[in-house]
């Protein structure tokens, strides 16, 4: 141990503190108690080393991640021994009741019987969670207000913005789940008409949270107040679409249709006496959507409780349920808000046996090659997968060859997964679309199709069955498909595309962060390159990222280095190149041959050279493409190329010029 790392031996007055007389605090200013009396912390960057090792749970913390969440990418030279001096003097003031030790290639907090209110939280709360699952309403509430008595205000106070940054988002999520589950537990008990002004406050606060909507619409219609639970869901629905361009979710739908039709149930708990709770009986005029309001998870019906198979009740349904989903990618990072709204639009179906009719058109994932729509698709699938129990039928709409498959070979494998024999299939592609239809028809599934070219190979695939969902991944926004729900899928960001890159392995990633964010850059945030650049670091354990940062600097080698097995960000770009009608195509490759990056109709039209008119619809054509990104910006319109399509594009510009 290097003198740096000693621990102080005169910290404050009178004996140190035992480990079960401490108490570490951080869900409000962060804070180290012993006895009832405050430990004194010096500064930002000593509360974030505690902190920090709290969060790590036991864990080594690393040196880098350290460094990183103290000072950011910009750290002091002196570093290292200011991060050493941080440590001794934190050991020396919480005293031998812990164990703060370093472990290559960090420091380790063993706290040992010491109380950390987090950990209180979080062990009251999932407690409270499984009693009101549990139908435990009372227990439920008094367990969830304990948990949720331990914060004292914004968690984190008085750490670093890197800290805070990167834990908040968790920990804020976290109370929110509690609270809801709170308040879950106070209507079931029929608290609803003191809990309508505390959920007026919370709704203004996080306003896209359909569960607290959904519990003050409860609220105000067991208040009597049926118009304006219904005004709430209006409020909602307009937000959704004007920010996210989604409807909302069909658990929420599906309260709207019981307030409209004054068949929601009153509070589930309401007759019993709340110290004595028992798991009730589920309500008969219950949907599902209400219990999954109430508890998180779809609910059976009482026709699904009195049914022991789903093949009764609507037909025949011969074979396996269809599970045609390929694996989510371990690797997945970043798309938090997508992956929120989608599980929101997909969602679970009704759960009516005749199934309300809400038809909902397809979702549709579109975005530039390499992107991570179809990860992204497969993920958002796997996690609303209970939700479609009648099975998920996953077809790529491209071929081996690049080009796009037939249709009627599709619904063929479409057909043969629900059931059907190959010699009982019709011969026309007309027929087969009928028979999948109704093969579909009253059954909760959900259809993937990746991959597709246009609309033409999409439209026989769909289906508009209130039951099942439909998403679709496309390059293309396929614009003519009637009632599609589009999301716009771009690069990373830049802490999702770091994470990406840690697949490789999170220390080597970590030694050395502005080789890290390099790379990150070099390869424009795009999952398919940093897929290739994660895989190149895990075949050669023997490269630093500092090695492949500078392989990849060279804009000359750079696609070659972005290739790895039948991974390949060349192929992947180009592939679009060939779609382009003529004049898209000469523009781009006078665009990818300037030294600017962004361009306005204005000053496309000088390069290209053509009117400004023309510039602007040759580059609308680019960007429907998906090789150039439009940025409105209230002063003007500009058009961005990345440094890969830049570079694609002049290779390909070279090769005519050759030709």
């Amino acid at each position: 141990m290097s003198h740096l790392e000693a621990p102080e031996t005169v910290e404050r007055p009178g004996a140190r503190p035992t480990a079960s007389e401490l108490e570490f605090r951080l869900l409000g200013p962060v804070e180290a108690v012993a006895d009832g009396r405050e430990i004194r912390l010096d500064g930002a960057k000593q509360r974030s080393v505690l902190a920090a090792l709290l969060l790590s749970d036991g864990r080594v913390l690393p040196d880098e991640r350290l460094r990183v969440l103290l000072w950011g990418w910009d750290p002091p030279a002196t570093w290292t021994a200011q991060l050493h001096t941080y440590a001794s003097r934190l050991r020396g003031r919480l005293g031998p009741g812990v164990d703060l030790v370093r472990r290559a290639p960090g420091y380790r907090l063993d706290i040992g019987g010491a109380r950390v209110d987090l950990h209180e939280f979080r062990r009251s709360a999932e407690l409270g969670r499984r009693a009101l699952e549990a139908g435990a309403y009372a227990r439920a509430a008094a367990l969830l207000c304990a948990a949720l008595a331990h914060w004292r205000g914004a968690p984190l106070t008085g750490v670093t913005a890197q800290l805070a940054g990167k834990e908040l988002p968790a920990l804020e999520e976290s109370r929110l789940a509690a609270l809801e589950n709170r308040v879950e537990a106070d209507l079931a008990l029929g608290g609803h008409r003191a809990a309508v002004a505390e959920l007026r406050g919370l709704v203004a606060e996080h306003p896209a949270r359909e569960r607290l909507r959904g519990q003050l619409m409860a609220a105000l219609y067991r208040c009597d107040r049926q118009s304006d639970a219904l005004e709430v869901y209006e409020q909602g629905r307009r937000l959704l679409a004007e920010e996210l361009g989604v409807d909302p979710g069909p658990t929420l739908r599906g309260l709207h249709r019981q307030v409209l039709t004054s068949t929601l149930p009153g509070p589930a708990a309401a007759g019993r006496h709340p110290a004595v709770p028992v798991a009730p009986p589920a309500p008969a005029a219950a949907s599902a959507s209400a219990a999954r309001l109430t508890t998180g998870v779809p609910a059976p019906t009482r026709a699904a409780r009195d049914e022991p198979a789903a093949e009764h009740r609507t037909g025949a349904w011969s074979g396996l349920v269809p599970a045609m989903l390929p694996p989510a990618v371990a690797d997945f990072a970043g798309r938090e808000r997508h992956l929120t709204a989608l599980r929101s639009v997909l969602g679970v179906p009704p759960e009516r046996q005749d199934c309300v009719p809400d038809p909902a058109g397809p979702v549709v994932l579109t975005g530039g090659a390499g992107c991570g729509k179809s990860a992204l698709a497969v993920r958002a699938t796997h996690l609303v997968r209970p939700a479609f129990p009648d099975g998920v039928l996953y077809a790529d709409l491209r071929g081996p060859d690049g080009r796009p498959r037939d249709p009627a070979e599709v619904l063929r494998a479409f057909l043969r997964a629900l059931g059907a024999e190959e010699r009982g299939l019709p011969g026309g592609p007309d027929e087969l679309v009928r028979l999948y239809r109704s093969r579909l028809a009253g059954r909760r599934v959900l259809v993937v199709l990746d991959n597709a070219h246009d609309e033409r190979s999409v439209r026989p695939l769909l289906t508009s069955d209130p039951c099942g969902r439909t998403v679709v991944t496309s390059r293309s926004a396929l614009p003519t498909v009637e009632g599609a729900q589009r999301f716009r899928i771009g690069p990373l960001d830049f802490p999702a595309a770091y994470q990406l890159l840690a697949a490789a392995g999170r220390e080597r990633v970590s030694a050395d962060p502005a080789a890290t964010a390099r790379i990150v850059e070099l390869c424009d945030r795009l999952p398919l390159a940093l897929r290739i650049c994660a895989g190149r670091l895990a075949a050669r354990p023997h490269w630093t990222t500092a090695r492949l940062a500078d392989r990849l600097a060279p804009a000359e080698h750079r696609l070659d280095e972005l290739r790895l097995g039948e991974l390949d960000v060349r192929a992947s770009l180009a592939a679009d190149l060939p779609r382009l009608c003529p004049a898209a195509r000469a523009a781009l490759r006078v665009l990818a041959r300037a030294e600017a990056d962004s361009f306005t109709p204005a000053e496309a039209a000088v390069l290209l050279p053509s009117s400004e008119r023309e510039a602007e619809e040759v580059l609308e054509l680019l960007t429907e493409a998906r090789l150039l990104t439009a940025d409105p910006d209230p002063a003007e319109l500009r058009y961005r190329i990345s440094s890969l399509v830049r570079l694609v594009a002049r290779e390909q510009s070279a090769a005519a010029l050759v030709a």
